[in-house]
């Protein structure tokens, strides 16, 4: 969600390396980037996805940032629920600064309602809780993020409604409203656009667009890329966002595949 933002722990790119290895063998995933939003799914029992962005630059106010990596790791804990992990490294490129861990989190996700999300008739509905952890500098602290999340797909394309109140790492109040549009699912490329509002009170409030396209290689695999412009308390903000989205089965605690 925009509160949340989109996603990095050390050692996660061996996490990347590892599970590529594994793509061949995994179980469906579904690809949530590049959106600020999500879905109302959640990855299968005993499965692992991960959405991942190598690098990708924001411009924002005569500054650029490098966002570098972006992750996402989704762990499927039952029927219904997963896990949800997040953070970006974010480093200053001109003027130049450290590398910063921003944006970490840590969410639960239910499905309320199995909908067409799930083979199921009408709309799929989910909800997502959780903590937004401090970023690694500065002065901020501990949050909390409350979402709902309603889907439904037809043969022409999907559409996700996302709806979320917070309190910011820095204590403020915080809505977001957004929506992603996507192209008919049976499509191996499809387009893709997503638009939001953000406030922050007190603070900030960002209208903001993307476009972009979802290439689905097979079931466990997707890349993606989009262009987002925004208005943020009214100075643009531009950024290219591209990465992939892969699953595999992971059973803990010395669970067997069935």
């Amino acid at each position: 969600m925009g509160t949340k933002r989109k996603r990095s722990k050390p050692g996660l790119p061996k996490w990347a390396i590892i599970a590529a290895c594994f793509v061949a063998w995994s179980d469906p995933a579904l690809a949530y980037r590049p959106f600020d939003g999500t879905d109302a799914a959640v990855a299968a029992p005993g499965e692992l996805e991960i959405e991942f962005q190598p690098a990708g630059p924001l411009r924002e106010s005569g500054t650029t940032t490098l966002i570098a990596p972006a992750t996402v790791v989704n762990y499927g804990l039952s029927e219904g629920w997963e896990a949800v992990f997040e953070g970006a490294g974010q480093t200053p490129l001109s003027p130049a600064g450290p590398t910063s861990l921003t944006a970490a989190g840590a969410f639960l996700k239910h499905v309320l309602q199995p909908g067409s999300l799930q083979d199921k008739s009408g709309p799929s509905i989910a909800t997502e809780f959780g903590v937004l952890l401090p970023d690694s500098m500065g002065s901020s602290g501990v949050g909390a993020s409350l979402a709902g999340i309603v889907s439904q797909r037809w043969d022409w394309g999907t559409v996700h409604l996302n709806a979320a109140t917070a309190l910011t790492r820095t204590h403020h109040a915080d809505i977001f409203l957004g929506g992603i549009v996507e192209g008919p699912s049976k499509w191996s490329v499809r387009p893709v656009a997503e638009f939001f509002y953000e406030k922050e009170f007190g603070q900030s409030e960002t209208i903001s667009a993307l476009i972009g396209l979802i290439w689905r290689v097979q079931d466990n695999l997707s890349f993606d890329v989009g262009l987002r412009h925004a208005l943020r308390n009214g100075h643009p903000v531009n950024e290219i966002r591209a990465g992939l989205t892969f699953g595999f089965p992971l059973r803990l605690f010395g669970e067997r595949a069935p």
